[in-house]
Protein backbone atom coordinates (compact mmCIF):
# COMPACT_ATOMS: atom_id res chain seq x y z
CA UNK A 1 0.00 0.00 0.00
CA UNK A 2 2.79 2.36 0.86
CA UNK A 3 4.44 1.75 -2.86
CA UNK A 4 0.76 2.34 -4.08
CA UNK A 5 0.56 5.54 -2.17
CA UNK A 6 4.32 6.70 -3.37
CA UNK A 7 3.34 5.69 -7.27
CA UNK A 8 0.12 7.82 -7.28
CA UNK A 9 2.46 11.05 -5.77
CA UNK A 10 4.65 10.13 -8.40
CA UNK A 11 1.94 9.82 -11.30
CA UNK A 12 0.39 13.41 -9.87
CA UNK A 13 3.58 15.57 -9.28
CA UNK A 14 3.97 16.83 -13.13
CA UNK A 15 0.51 16.94 -13.29
CA UNK A 16 -0.98 19.93 -15.52
CA UNK A 17 2.14 19.53 -18.30
CA UNK A 18 1.44 19.62 -21.88
CA UNK A 19 3.67 19.39 -25.46
CA UNK A 20 5.25 22.42 -26.09
CA UNK A 21 5.71 23.91 -29.36
CA UNK A 22 8.50 26.37 -28.69
CA UNK A 23 10.74 23.39 -27.86
CA UNK A 24 10.80 21.68 -31.33
CA UNK A 25 13.90 23.77 -33.27
CA UNK A 26 16.82 25.16 -33.20
CA UNK A 27 16.30 27.82 -30.11
CA UNK A 28 14.45 26.05 -28.14
CA UNK A 29 12.66 27.95 -24.69
CA UNK A 30 14.26 26.70 -21.85
CA UNK A 31 12.50 27.35 -18.68
CA UNK A 32 14.05 27.48 -15.33
CA UNK A 33 14.76 24.08 -13.78
CA UNK A 34 12.21 22.72 -11.23
CA UNK A 35 13.30 19.90 -8.78
CA UNK A 36 10.26 18.38 -6.56
CA UNK A 37 10.80 16.03 -4.20
CA UNK A 38 9.40 13.35 -6.22
CA UNK A 39 9.84 13.64 -10.35
CA UNK A 40 6.90 12.69 -12.21
CA UNK A 41 6.78 8.89 -14.01
CA UNK A 42 4.17 7.92 -16.53
CA UNK A 43 4.92 5.01 -19.10
CA UNK A 44 2.13 3.76 -20.74
CA UNK A 45 1.46 0.54 -20.41
CA UNK A 46 2.51 -1.68 -23.87
CA UNK A 47 -0.97 -3.53 -24.89
CA UNK A 48 0.16 -4.65 -28.28
CA UNK A 49 -1.28 -4.27 -31.71
CA UNK A 50 -4.52 -6.57 -32.66
CA UNK A 51 -4.95 -8.49 -36.25
CA UNK A 52 -5.47 -5.28 -38.43
CA UNK A 53 -3.96 -2.47 -36.59
CA UNK A 54 -1.06 -0.57 -37.88
CA UNK A 55 0.46 2.66 -36.77
CA UNK A 56 -0.90 5.59 -38.93
CA UNK A 57 1.49 7.50 -41.76
CA UNK A 58 0.36 10.63 -43.66
CA UNK A 59 -2.27 10.52 -46.49
CA UNK A 60 -1.09 8.78 -49.46
CA UNK A 61 1.65 6.46 -47.61
CA UNK A 62 0.78 2.95 -47.08
CA UNK A 63 1.69 0.84 -43.72
CA UNK A 64 2.81 -2.90 -43.32
CA UNK A 65 3.89 -5.48 -41.31
CA UNK A 66 7.25 -6.23 -43.19
CA UNK A 67 7.77 -8.61 -39.67
CA UNK A 68 6.07 -9.64 -36.99
CA UNK A 69 6.63 -12.07 -33.84
CA UNK A 70 10.01 -10.47 -33.24
CA UNK A 71 11.68 -10.46 -29.89
CA UNK A 72 12.08 -6.83 -28.86
CA UNK A 73 13.34 -5.37 -32.74
CA UNK A 74 15.77 -2.26 -31.61
CA UNK A 75 17.70 -1.62 -34.69
CA UNK A 76 16.83 -1.98 -38.86
CA UNK A 77 19.90 -2.28 -41.42
CA UNK A 78 19.46 -2.45 -45.05
CA UNK A 79 22.04 -5.22 -46.78
CA UNK A 80 22.96 -3.92 -50.43
CA UNK A 81 21.20 -7.16 -51.67
CA UNK A 82 17.68 -5.64 -49.99
CA UNK A 83 17.79 -7.90 -47.15
CA UNK A 84 16.76 -6.63 -44.22
CA UNK A 85 18.29 -6.97 -40.79
CA UNK A 86 16.76 -6.49 -37.56
CA UNK A 87 18.63 -6.64 -34.57
CA UNK A 88 16.57 -7.89 -31.60
CA UNK A 89 18.40 -7.18 -28.26
CA UNK A 90 17.16 -7.07 -24.07
CA UNK A 91 19.03 -5.10 -21.75
CA UNK A 92 21.98 -7.27 -19.95
CA UNK A 93 22.84 -7.82 -16.89
CA UNK A 94 23.53 -6.54 -14.42
CA UNK A 95 21.43 -3.82 -14.11
CA UNK A 96 22.25 -0.48 -12.40
CA UNK A 97 22.68 -0.47 -8.77
CA UNK A 98 19.09 0.41 -6.67
CA UNK A 99 19.96 3.58 -4.17
CA UNK A 100 17.51 6.01 -4.52
CA UNK A 101 13.67 5.10 -2.96
CA UNK A 102 12.27 5.79 -6.03
CA UNK A 103 14.28 2.88 -8.17
CA UNK A 104 11.87 -0.41 -7.25
CA UNK A 105 8.76 1.82 -8.66
CA UNK A 106 10.15 3.14 -11.86
CA UNK A 107 11.87 -0.19 -11.92
CA UNK A 108 8.34 -1.55 -11.54
CA UNK A 109 6.60 0.75 -13.84
CA UNK A 110 9.50 0.23 -16.79
CA UNK A 111 8.54 -3.28 -16.46
CA UNK A 112 4.92 -2.67 -17.18
CA UNK A 113 6.42 -0.79 -20.25
CA UNK A 114 9.29 -2.83 -21.28
CA UNK A 115 6.69 -5.90 -23.11
CA UNK A 116 8.67 -8.41 -20.94
CA UNK A 117 6.68 -11.59 -22.84
CA UNK A 118 7.01 -11.41 -26.77
CA UNK A 119 5.18 -11.87 -29.20
CA UNK A 120 3.09 -15.45 -29.26
CA UNK A 121 5.83 -17.96 -31.39
CA UNK A 122 8.78 -14.97 -30.72
CA UNK A 123 12.23 -16.05 -30.17
CA UNK A 124 14.43 -14.98 -27.86
CA UNK A 125 16.21 -11.79 -27.63
CA UNK A 126 20.08 -10.90 -28.69
CA UNK A 127 20.29 -11.88 -32.00
CA UNK A 128 20.23 -10.70 -35.27
CA UNK A 129 17.56 -12.18 -38.11
CA UNK A 130 17.43 -11.58 -41.65
CA UNK A 131 14.30 -10.34 -43.64
CA UNK A 132 14.11 -11.44 -47.42
CA UNK A 133 11.63 -9.56 -49.36
CA UNK A 134 13.12 -10.24 -52.87
CA UNK A 135 10.17 -8.59 -55.05
CA UNK A 136 9.91 -5.53 -52.61
CA UNK A 137 6.25 -5.40 -52.26
CA UNK A 138 6.18 -5.14 -48.85
CA UNK A 139 5.60 -9.12 -47.97
CA UNK A 140 8.75 -11.07 -46.93
CA UNK A 141 9.28 -14.26 -48.51
CA UNK A 142 11.23 -15.54 -45.48
CA UNK A 143 13.32 -14.63 -42.05
CA UNK A 144 16.45 -16.81 -40.80
CA UNK A 145 18.23 -16.52 -37.91
CA UNK A 146 20.78 -14.46 -39.06
CA UNK A 147 23.32 -14.10 -36.20
CA UNK A 148 22.78 -15.13 -32.71
CA UNK A 149 23.99 -15.67 -28.93
CA UNK A 150 25.12 -12.31 -29.07
CA UNK A 151 25.67 -9.34 -26.37
CA UNK A 152 22.52 -7.17 -26.47
CA UNK A 153 23.41 -6.30 -29.69
CA UNK A 154 22.05 -2.53 -31.36
CA UNK A 155 24.72 -1.03 -33.93
CA UNK A 156 24.97 -3.18 -37.68
CA UNK A 157 27.34 -1.52 -40.42
CA UNK A 158 28.37 -3.59 -43.41
CA UNK A 159 32.06 -1.93 -45.13
CA UNK A 160 33.57 -4.06 -47.80
CA UNK A 161 32.43 -7.27 -47.12
CA UNK A 162 32.80 -7.34 -42.98
CA UNK A 163 29.79 -7.27 -40.85
CA UNK A 164 30.44 -4.98 -37.69
CA UNK A 165 27.55 -5.36 -34.66
CA UNK A 166 27.91 -3.27 -31.86
CA UNK A 167 27.24 -5.03 -28.56
CA UNK A 168 27.11 -3.56 -25.45
CA UNK A 169 30.81 -4.02 -24.77
CA UNK A 170 32.53 -4.01 -27.86
CA UNK A 171 32.33 -4.33 -31.90
CA UNK A 172 32.92 -7.66 -33.43
CA UNK A 173 33.31 -8.17 -37.15
CA UNK A 174 32.10 -10.81 -39.37
CA UNK A 175 32.71 -11.93 -42.78
CA UNK A 176 29.65 -11.45 -44.58
CA UNK A 177 28.71 -12.89 -48.28
CA UNK A 178 26.30 -11.31 -50.24
CA UNK A 179 22.96 -13.47 -50.06
CA UNK A 180 24.08 -15.80 -47.36
CA UNK A 181 20.97 -16.34 -44.88
CA UNK A 182 23.20 -17.05 -41.51
CA UNK A 183 26.70 -16.27 -40.43
CA UNK A 184 28.39 -19.59 -38.67
CA UNK A 185 31.76 -18.08 -38.62
CA UNK A 186 32.98 -16.63 -35.02
CA UNK A 187 33.39 -13.43 -34.67
CA UNK A 188 36.92 -11.51 -34.21
CA UNK A 189 37.00 -8.58 -31.97
CA UNK A 190 37.84 -5.20 -33.23
CA UNK A 191 37.39 -2.88 -30.39
CA UNK A 192 35.96 -2.94 -26.68
CA UNK A 193 33.45 0.17 -25.67
CA UNK A 194 32.85 0.64 -21.87
CA UNK A 195 30.00 -1.73 -20.31
CA UNK A 196 30.39 -2.61 -17.32
CA UNK A 197 30.23 -3.60 -14.38
CA UNK A 198 27.16 -2.11 -14.82
CA UNK A 199 25.35 -0.48 -17.94
CA UNK A 200 23.00 2.62 -17.33
CA UNK A 201 22.58 3.17 -21.21
CA UNK A 202 23.61 -0.08 -22.37
CA UNK A 203 23.33 0.72 -26.33
CA UNK A 204 25.80 1.22 -28.52
CA UNK A 205 25.16 2.30 -32.33
CA UNK A 206 27.07 2.25 -35.20
CA UNK A 207 28.27 3.88 -38.38
CA UNK A 208 31.78 4.01 -40.97
CA UNK A 209 33.03 7.02 -42.58
CA UNK A 210 32.05 7.55 -46.00
CA UNK A 211 35.45 6.28 -47.04
CA UNK A 212 35.22 3.40 -44.50
CA UNK A 213 38.21 3.92 -42.79
CA UNK A 214 36.64 4.33 -39.59
CA UNK A 215 33.90 3.38 -37.20
CA UNK A 216 32.12 5.14 -34.98
CA UNK A 217 30.31 3.86 -31.85
CA UNK A 218 27.78 6.21 -29.63
CA UNK A 219 27.96 5.14 -25.70
CA UNK A 220 25.43 6.27 -23.22
CA UNK A 221 26.52 7.79 -20.10
CA UNK A 222 26.18 5.08 -16.57
CA UNK A 223 23.80 7.67 -14.58
CA UNK A 224 21.24 10.21 -15.22
CA UNK A 225 23.20 13.04 -13.96
CA UNK A 226 26.59 11.40 -12.59
CA UNK A 227 25.41 9.95 -9.09
CA UNK A 228 26.82 7.14 -9.38
CA UNK A 229 30.48 8.82 -9.35
CA UNK A 230 32.05 10.23 -12.21
CA UNK A 231 34.73 7.08 -11.94
CA UNK A 232 31.75 5.39 -13.48
CA UNK A 233 31.62 7.73 -16.32
CA UNK A 234 35.23 6.77 -17.53
CA UNK A 235 35.13 7.14 -22.11
CA UNK A 236 30.97 7.51 -21.68
CA UNK A 237 28.37 9.80 -22.88
CA UNK A 238 30.79 10.16 -25.91
CA UNK A 239 30.78 9.00 -29.48
CA UNK A 240 33.94 6.74 -29.80
CA UNK A 241 35.93 6.87 -33.12
CA UNK A 242 37.37 3.64 -34.45
CA UNK A 243 40.05 2.20 -36.90
CA UNK A 244 38.77 -0.09 -38.99
CA UNK A 245 42.14 -1.47 -39.49
CA UNK A 246 44.13 -1.11 -36.39
CA UNK A 247 41.30 -1.10 -33.71
CA UNK A 248 42.78 1.76 -32.20
CA UNK A 249 39.70 3.65 -30.82
CA UNK A 250 39.61 7.27 -29.29
CA UNK A 251 36.43 9.56 -27.86
CA UNK A 252 35.81 11.74 -30.85
CA UNK A 253 33.18 13.93 -29.00
CA UNK A 254 31.80 13.60 -25.27
CA UNK A 255 28.95 15.22 -23.10
CA UNK A 256 26.25 13.44 -24.86
CA UNK A 257 24.23 11.84 -22.45
CA UNK A 258 22.77 9.05 -24.37
CA UNK A 259 23.53 10.06 -28.26
CA UNK A 260 22.18 7.35 -30.60
CA UNK A 261 22.49 6.35 -34.55
CA UNK A 262 25.29 8.21 -35.80
CA UNK A 263 24.94 9.22 -39.39
CA UNK A 264 26.80 11.09 -42.19
CA UNK A 265 24.74 13.75 -43.77
CA UNK A 266 24.69 12.46 -47.41
CA UNK A 267 27.61 13.59 -49.82
CA UNK A 268 29.24 14.99 -46.23
CA UNK A 269 31.67 14.32 -43.65
CA UNK A 270 29.45 15.89 -41.00
CA UNK A 271 28.49 13.21 -38.66
CA UNK A 272 24.79 13.69 -36.80
CA UNK A 273 22.87 12.08 -33.56
CA UNK A 274 20.13 12.06 -31.82
CA UNK A 275 20.73 12.39 -27.95
CA UNK A 276 18.34 11.53 -24.97
CA UNK A 277 18.95 14.62 -22.15
CA UNK A 278 18.57 14.16 -18.49
CA UNK A 279 16.04 13.62 -16.31
CA UNK A 280 14.23 15.10 -13.21
CA UNK A 281 14.71 18.49 -13.78
CA UNK A 282 11.02 19.41 -14.55
CA UNK A 283 9.12 18.44 -18.04
CA UNK A 284 10.17 20.79 -20.72
CA UNK A 285 14.06 21.42 -18.93
CA UNK A 286 16.06 19.92 -21.07
CA UNK A 287 14.87 18.92 -24.48
CA UNK A 288 16.10 15.84 -26.27
CA UNK A 289 17.68 16.86 -29.77
CA UNK A 290 19.60 16.32 -33.26
CA UNK A 291 22.80 17.31 -33.63
CA UNK A 292 26.16 17.96 -35.63
CA UNK A 293 28.95 15.88 -34.46
CA UNK A 294 32.39 18.29 -33.79
CA UNK A 295 35.47 16.28 -33.72
CA UNK A 296 36.89 16.93 -30.00
CA UNK A 297 33.53 19.07 -29.33
CA UNK A 298 31.95 18.52 -25.73
CA UNK A 299 28.25 18.98 -25.23
CA UNK A 300 27.60 19.40 -21.34
CA UNK A 301 26.69 16.42 -19.85
CA UNK A 302 26.75 16.08 -16.95
CA UNK A 303 27.56 19.51 -15.78
CA UNK A 304 25.26 21.73 -18.36
CA UNK A 305 22.72 21.47 -20.67
CA UNK A 306 22.09 22.76 -24.00
CA UNK A 307 25.20 24.75 -24.23
CA UNK A 308 25.79 26.21 -20.61
CA UNK A 309 22.51 25.91 -18.85
CA UNK A 310 24.26 24.96 -15.59
CA UNK A 311 22.75 21.75 -13.62
CA UNK A 312 23.65 22.57 -10.01
CA UNK A 313 23.02 18.90 -8.89
CA UNK A 314 26.27 17.76 -10.11
CA UNK A 315 29.12 17.87 -7.80
CA UNK A 316 32.11 19.33 -7.98
CA UNK A 317 31.11 22.29 -10.84
CA UNK A 318 32.92 22.24 -13.42
CA UNK A 319 32.95 25.73 -15.01
CA UNK A 320 35.66 25.64 -17.01
CA UNK A 321 33.67 22.33 -19.46
CA UNK A 322 30.35 24.48 -19.21
CA UNK A 323 32.12 27.64 -20.64
CA UNK A 324 33.22 25.18 -23.41
CA UNK A 325 29.87 23.60 -24.42
CA UNK A 326 28.34 23.49 -27.41
CA UNK A 327 24.54 24.02 -27.69
CA UNK A 328 23.15 21.12 -29.97
CA UNK A 329 21.89 22.03 -33.57
CA UNK A 330 18.03 21.12 -33.35
CA UNK A 331 15.43 20.29 -30.36
CA UNK A 332 12.97 17.63 -30.57
CA UNK A 333 10.88 17.99 -27.52
CA UNK A 334 11.82 16.80 -23.89
CA UNK A 335 11.79 13.38 -22.83
CA UNK A 336 10.73 12.15 -26.40
CA UNK A 337 13.54 9.50 -26.56
CA UNK A 338 14.89 9.92 -29.99
CA UNK A 339 16.83 6.98 -30.53
CA UNK A 340 16.96 6.18 -34.53
CA UNK A 341 18.03 8.31 -36.66
CA UNK A 342 18.29 7.96 -41.09
CA UNK A 343 18.41 11.11 -44.15
CA UNK A 344 15.98 10.41 -46.82
CA UNK A 345 18.13 10.14 -50.03
CA UNK A 346 15.22 7.29 -52.25
CA UNK A 347 13.67 9.17 -54.86
CA UNK A 348 10.26 7.16 -54.00
CA UNK A 349 8.72 9.86 -51.45
CA UNK A 350 7.34 13.05 -52.16
CA UNK A 351 10.02 15.89 -52.79
CA UNK A 352 9.21 17.31 -49.29
CA UNK A 353 10.52 14.05 -47.93
CA UNK A 354 13.96 14.18 -49.93
CA UNK A 355 17.20 14.89 -48.16
CA UNK A 356 15.42 15.20 -44.54
CA UNK A 357 15.71 12.97 -41.42
CA UNK A 358 13.77 10.31 -40.01
CA UNK A 359 13.82 10.07 -35.70
CA UNK A 360 12.37 7.13 -34.02
CA UNK A 361 11.20 8.20 -30.76
CA UNK A 362 10.64 5.95 -28.53
CA UNK A 363 8.41 7.76 -25.70
CA UNK A 364 8.88 9.29 -22.55
CA UNK A 365 8.79 8.12 -18.87
CA UNK A 366 9.40 11.85 -17.07
CA UNK A 367 6.47 13.59 -17.97
CA UNK A 368 3.10 12.96 -16.48
CA UNK A 369 2.01 13.56 -20.33
CA UNK A 370 3.42 11.48 -22.64
CA UNK A 371 6.40 12.32 -25.39
CA UNK A 372 7.26 10.63 -28.33
CA UNK A 373 6.03 7.31 -28.82
CA UNK A 374 6.17 8.29 -33.21
CA UNK A 375 8.37 8.73 -36.03
CA UNK A 376 8.97 12.84 -36.96
CA UNK A 377 10.51 13.94 -39.98
CA UNK A 378 12.97 17.23 -40.01
CA UNK A 379 13.52 18.57 -43.14
CA UNK A 380 16.90 19.60 -44.33
CA UNK A 381 17.99 22.31 -46.45
CA UNK A 382 21.91 22.63 -47.34
CA UNK A 383 22.96 20.08 -45.12
CA UNK A 384 20.91 21.97 -41.95
CA UNK A 385 17.40 21.68 -40.35
CA UNK A 386 14.90 23.72 -41.95
CA UNK A 387 11.73 23.81 -40.41
CA UNK A 388 9.79 22.13 -37.86
CA UNK A 389 9.85 18.80 -37.14
CA UNK A 390 6.55 17.24 -38.69
CA UNK A 391 4.85 13.74 -37.23
CA UNK A 392 4.86 11.25 -39.54
CA UNK A 393 3.78 7.81 -38.15
CA UNK A 394 2.11 8.07 -35.16
CA UNK A 395 -0.47 5.91 -33.22
CA UNK A 396 1.68 3.97 -31.11
CA UNK A 397 -0.13 5.33 -27.90
CA UNK A 398 -3.58 6.06 -27.36
CA UNK A 399 -4.71 6.96 -24.10
CA UNK A 400 -2.03 5.67 -21.92
CA UNK A 401 -1.93 2.34 -23.26
CA UNK A 402 0.70 1.96 -26.02
CA UNK A 403 0.81 -0.32 -29.16
CA UNK A 404 4.45 0.10 -29.45
CA UNK A 405 7.36 2.19 -28.94
CA UNK A 406 9.86 2.99 -32.25
CA UNK A 407 13.29 2.80 -32.41
CA UNK A 408 15.47 2.43 -35.39
CA UNK A 409 14.88 4.11 -39.13
CA UNK A 410 16.38 2.77 -42.24
CA UNK A 411 15.40 3.39 -45.85
CA UNK A 412 15.04 -0.14 -47.52
CA UNK A 413 16.37 -0.50 -51.95
CA UNK A 414 12.76 0.55 -52.74
CA UNK A 415 12.38 4.02 -50.98
CA UNK A 416 10.43 2.77 -48.20
CA UNK A 417 10.98 3.62 -44.41
CA UNK A 418 11.46 0.76 -42.14
CA UNK A 419 10.75 1.34 -38.44
CA UNK A 420 11.83 -1.03 -35.45
CA UNK A 421 9.17 -1.28 -33.19
CA UNK A 422 10.35 -2.40 -30.33
CA UNK A 423 7.73 -3.57 -27.64
CA UNK A 424 5.30 -4.25 -30.78
CA UNK A 425 7.55 -6.50 -31.98
CA UNK A 426 7.30 -5.83 -35.43
CA UNK A 427 8.87 -4.07 -38.25
CA UNK A 428 7.11 -1.86 -39.89
CA UNK A 429 7.36 -0.43 -43.61
CA UNK A 430 6.28 2.72 -44.90
CA UNK A 431 5.62 3.18 -48.61
CA UNK A 432 4.52 5.50 -50.81
CA UNK A 433 1.41 4.54 -53.10
CA UNK A 434 0.61 7.95 -54.53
Amino acid sequence: MKQRALLLSLLLAGCGEGDRADQIGPNPTIPAPRQPLLASINIARIVGWREGETPKAPAGFRVQALARGLSHPRFVYVLPNGDVLAVESRAPEPGEPVDRPKEPIRGWLEGLASGADPSPGAEPSNRITLIRDANGDGVAEGRTVFLDHLNSPFGVVLVEGDLYVANTDGVVRYPYVTGETRITAPGTPVAPLPGGPYNHHWTKSLTASPDGAKLYATVGSNSNVGENGIEAEHGRAAVWEIDRATGAARVFAGGLRNPNSPRFYPGSNTLWVVANERDEIGPDASPDYLTSIRPGGFYGWPYSYWGRHVDVRVQPQRPDLVKSAIAPDYALGSHVAALGLDFYTAGAFPPPYRGGAFIGEHGSWNRSRPSGYKVVFVPFANGRPSGKAQDFLTGFIDGGQAHGRPVGVAVDRGGALLVADDVGNTVWRVSWGG
